[in-house]
């Protein structure tokens, strides 16, 4: 059986996928996943899924930006656990550098999926950033590609939005969550937040990280804003109506790189926000289009289908390089 493993913002989400197709799944918050010992994580993943780690073919692992390799990597060979820097974009729990740890020391054969970034084989005229998308997006992408999707555009849309294209079944670019569009809590600087940070009142990741709509309402998380919003709370649905907007945009931004491939893509929505109905809703209507959502567990069970198909001989993946040989 494999195993894909999701580094979500707010929680490590595992998807055992076994031979028979069933998809067994584990989601534990980052903040406990920290607190946890290496043979603690590993017990819970065999005890939740009744399994011993003998039972496990492969593993796909994700961690933080990726963006210290382009290709799909065993986790045996990876220095710094693949990124360059935890420094930089994003809450740091340390949970998700704890079950990286775990995975290695415990022997389980597994590869590491990398992000897209400044050095990856995508489009280069996107490289002018030097990252574009951590390695769960590319999950997420394959999962719906191993739905029957080779032509498509990506918005992973919750605490932040990523939109990431995919043209004949390879990768072609993506934009990053600090590029563009914003989502419910992280989002690209404005003018004001580079007044605050050139005045020392604010870092540049704390800038971030209070970027996405919740900063101009008053509530406190996404699952407020979100169950607000359902209510008719008109300050809740400004901000989840400016998402929608701002995710459309960036996806139309993409099917227009698309375009120099031949086709603009069926449009694919993921995330908590993306499951929202009426945020879908709109986005369909900004676009004209009618999009295909897939649920928070798309890319640790996408990260399981890489794993069961490097283990079947894939040499690539959606355009990826893949660097493992089965022992």
């Amino acid at each position: 059986m494999f195993i894909g493993i999701d580094h979500g913002t707010t929680a490590m989400r595992f998807a055992a996928l076994f031979p028979d197709g069933n998809v067994l799944k584990l989601e534990i918050p980052r903040t406990e996943a920290a607190g946890m010992t290496e043979s603690q994580l590993i017990s819970s993943m065999e005890d939740a899924f009744g399994i011993n780690s003998s039972d496990i073919s492969l593993m796909a692992v994700t961690y933080s930006m990726g963006d210290g390799i382009k290709d799909i990597e065993d986790i045996t060979t990876v220095e710094n656990r693949g990124v360059k820097s935890i420094e930089g974009a994003g809450k740091k729990t340390g949970g998700g550098g704890l079950v990286f740890d775990s995975i290695r020391s415990s022997g389980i054969p597994a590869v590491v999926i990398p992000g897209i970034h400044e050095n990856s084989d995508t489009d280069s005229r996107l490289n002018i950033f030097s990252h574009s998308t951590s390695p769960e997006k590319i999950g997420i992408a394959y999962h719906a590609f191993a739905l029957g999707f080779h032509d498509f555009v990506l918005s992973d849309i919750s605490s932040n939005t990523v939109t990431v294209a995919v043209a004949n079944g390879k990768l072609i670019g993506a934009i990053d969550a600090c590029i563009f569009a914003p989502g419910l809590q992280h989002g690209p600087l404005d003018v004001q937040a580079l007044r605050d940070v050139d005045a020392g009142k604010i870092s540049a990741n704390e800038a971030f990280v209070n970027s996405g709509v919740l900063k101009h309402t008053s509530f406190s998380d996404r699952h407020e804003l979100i169950k607000a919003a359902a209510d008719g709370d008109s300050q809740a649905v400004l901000a989840m109506d400016s998402v929608a907007l701002f995710a459309a945009m960036e996806i139309a931004g993409m099917q227009l790189l698309m375009k120099d491939y031949g086709s603009v893509g069926e449009v694919i929505i993921e995330g908590s926000v993306g499951e929202v109905p009426d945020v879908v809703k709109k986005i369909e209507a900004h676009l004209g289009v009618k999009a295909h959502v897939l649920d928070r567990w798309s890319a640790a069970i996408g990260c399981a289908e890489i794993a069961r198909d490097i283990n079947s001989g894939s040499s690539e993946i959606l355009g990826l390089k893949v660097n493992f040989k089965n022992k």
